[in-house]
């Protein structure tokens, strides 16, 4: 028997390939039956060998070592993926495996993947391509029984492959040129720099804004509120507010209009991750992380997608998941909703995976049994199917225009002819603990019981002066970065372009963290803000690498190269010409410009030794006077027997009084835990010596 050997890109999309086509027999690492092999990447398991495979003198950072341009590009397999790709090179080359199907996500990133290993594996069997968007049992078989030929998939492969190269060559070279002009790690790519540019522009924007007062003038006519426009100084608002009390408001306008808001789109990542942030403050890695657990848990679908939309063969699952719902939310009780599903399907909107939804398996699942956290996302997900099912949202906008004084005064409400989704929506929120930020915002006045017609006149209307200040544009938090993110260069993007905005749905969150790890940004609660470095970075760099415009250029070319219209080698020359222009522009600096990113020491208090000031560095506090011996380590033995992270916070106190209050000491003999306070026992010797006060019955014991 001669077997075909489908690889898909992850475990549970080669279950659900073996389950529609009848393979059953699992064995290790693959799924065997009825002439199938099907096994799975686990995602990227080969990919682009680092610098130091090209030579020894590529191993240290070095300018002279600058540009890198491998002339024959070498691959690497994962270091914690080398068994699966083992067993894989192994079926693909057993003797009664005949053809290989590429299984992988259809989509440029899901070509690459499996040519990798393909190709690392030195296959030469014939290749044949599944290409399908949904994995409905249905959609399963009828791509298998419409195999394309591999070959015709030879472009998009190699625009993939020139993403990859182009992404390695300019984050490799400017990664080490900069860090090495500037002595310090400096990540530098085409998606994470002009995002950090992003968050430094906002923060740019708010330190130097300048707050401006300004008034308006408001009249008080028949139970409804008329206000002037903005008016830059209060003597005109007072002289204006004087003049009207004196004066006859007469009605020039009223008109009304209605408009239509359209039910939200379901799911993808970032707008999950987005939603989850304005909601919960979970960061976007948090998000990602809940969501693939329910989704190994079976209860939610791929999250890793940047469709809003279902497939066209979905419109039976989708109603039956939403009908189930309307019966399991609590939020859904006594509501007269029939969900329409049909404005959720389209194919021709989907690539690589259709919109996030919750699984049938919900019916079947305890969910009291799942974490808070992950409940919250599900429920999200859950309502945000039923909100796109419903009606859309109908209001009507209801403006009156007054004439008092020479001046224009204007009142606005609304009508809600129907309420639609928003009903859901309203229901969904009153079951969440903390409220979003725009739950408390005041309800607009509804005009329609009010008497105003056109050439109405109201005698002497009472008035009042309000004061307002112009405001800052907010700091960024991950739900409005992420938009940023989203949206960062697709007016210039070819709307053909099989990716858009800045990183894909599953690289986002990696970026944001990226950022905060490499020191660039920080958490501030909610809020995204670069730090001192961050903004240095932003300040050196050219503006071609902190731009989005890079990466709308490239994926312009790489959508050509993907059609068949354009060399991949030209755009590969024009990148290489680019690394080479970069490292030849920045031969050297300054000594003044070298120190830009030395660490600053920061001064956690004084000397007890010799009254010098003391800093923190990685390892502990030492005193700056080089002739004294005073140092406090972080891992001093008396610390970590406690378990008691030696914290600035502990070590300030040490300084300041020779104490310091501690919650929880862990005892290694008994095992608990207990409070007391440090106490700093310097003989001034080689080393710090610590002891600890205990509260007990009234009295103090001292330990060593």
């Amino acid at each position: 028997m001669s077997y075909t050997l489908v690889i898909a890109e992850k475990p549970s999309v080669a279950a659900s390939i073996a389950a529609a086509l009848g393979v059953k027999n699992k064995k290790d690492g693959y799924i065997e039956d009825t002439g199938y092999l099907i096994s799975w990447c686990a995602g990227h398991l080969a990919g682009l060998a680092e610098a130091a495979a090209y030579g020894e003198q590529y191993r240290k950072w070095s300018y002279d070592s600058l540009p890198i341009l491998p002339q024959e590009w070498k691959y690497a397999v994962a270091k914690d993926k080398g068994r699966q790709f083992k067993l894989l090179k192994e079926l693909m080359h057993r003797a009664d495996v005949s053809e290989v199907v590429n299984a992988c996500d259809a989509g440029r990133e899901g070509e690459l993947i499996f040519r990798f290993i393909y190709e690392m594996a030195g296959c030469k069997k014939p290749m044949r391509r599944l290409w399908i968007s949904s994995m409905e049992d249905a959609a399963i078989r009828a791509g298998f029984s419409n195999l394309k030929d591999g070959k015709e998939y030879e472009p998009l492969f190699a625009s993939a492959l020139c993403r990859a190269k182009a992404d390695w060559l300019i984050g490799i070279n400017a990664t080490r040129l900069f860090s090495v002009l500037y002595h310090h790690t400096l990540n530098v790519g085409r998606v994470q720099t002009p995002t950090l540019k992003m968050l430094v522009d906002r923060d740019t924007a708010i330190t130097t804004f300048k707050k401006e007062k300004y008034y308006h003038v408001r009249l008080h006519i028949g139970g409804a509120e008329a206000a002037s426009a903005k008016i830059s100084e209060a003597d005109k608002a007072n002289k204006l507010k004087a003049a009207c009390e004196a004066s006859r408001a007469v009605c020039t306008s009223v008109t009304r209009e209605k408009k239509t808001v359209a039910p939200p789109r379901l799911f993808d990542l970032t707008s999950l991750q987005r939603e989850a942030n304005r909601l919960f403050g979970y960061t976007a890695k948090q998000t990602l992380d809940l969501a693939q657990a329910l989704y190994e848990k079976r209860l939610l679908t791929y999250p890793r997608t940047d469709s809003r939309f279902l497939t066209d063969d979905m419109g039976g699952t989708a109603t039956q998941t939403a009908a189930m719902l309307c019966g399991k939310l609590p939020f859904m009780e006594g509501s007269d909703f029939t969900p329409d599903v049909s404005r959720l399907l389209d194919s021709k909107k989907v690539s690589d995976h259709h919109a996030i939804i919750p699984t049938m398996e919900l019916a079947k699942a305890d969910l009291a049994a799942l974490p808070e956290s992950e409940r919250n996302i599900l429920t999200l997900a859950e309502a945000r199917l039923l909100f796109a099912a419903a009606e859309p949202h109908i209001f009507e906008v209801v403006t009156a225009v007054f004439v008092c004084a020479d001046n224009e005064f204007t009142a606005k409400g609304k009508n809600v002819l129907a309420a639609g989704w928003k009903e859901l929506e309203r229901r969904y929120r009153a079951t969440l603990k903390i409220k979003p930020d725009d739950e408390g915002e005041a309800a607009e006045l509804v005009l329609d019981a009010l008497p105003f017609t056109e050439g109405q006149s109201f005698d002497k209307p009472g008035a009042a002066v309000t004061e307002h200040d112009t405001t800052p544009p907010k700091p960024h938090t991950e739900a409005s970065l992420l938009s940023a993110m989203e949206r960062a260069g697709n007016e210039d993007t070819d709307p053909d372009a099989e990716r858009k905005g800045l990183g894909t749905p599953a690289t986002r969150a990696a970026i944001i963290e990226k950022l905060i790890k490499g020191g660039f940004a920080e958490r501030r609660g909610r809020q995204l803000i670069p730090t001192k470095d961050g903004n240095n970075l932003i300040c050196i760099l050219p503006e071609v690498l902190t731009s989005p415009q890079l990466t709308a250029e490239w994926e312009n070319r790489l959508t050509q190269i993907a059609k068949g219209a354009a060399a991949p080698e030209d755009f590969m020359r024009g990148i290489e010409d680019m690394t080479r222009e970069l490292v030849k522009a920045y031969p050297f600096l300054t000594d003044t410009n070298t120190e830009l990113f030395k660490e600053e020491k920061r001064v956690i208090g004084k000397c007890p030794r010799c009254g010098s000031d003391v800093y923190e560095s990685k390892k502990g506090y030492f005193c700056s006077n080089r002739d004294c011996t005073f140092m406090m380590w972080k891992n001093d033995r008396f610390f970590e027997e406690h378990r008691i992270a030696f914290a600035p916070a502990i070590a300030a106190a040490l300084l300041k009084s020779g104490k310091a209050k501690v919650k929880k000491f862990y005892s290694p003999k008994t095992g608990k835990t207990y409070g007391g306070t440090v106490l700093l026992a310097d003989t001034g010797g080689k080393y710090v010596n610590y002891r600890i006060a205990v509260q007990r019955d009234r009295e103090v014991t001292q330990q060593a």
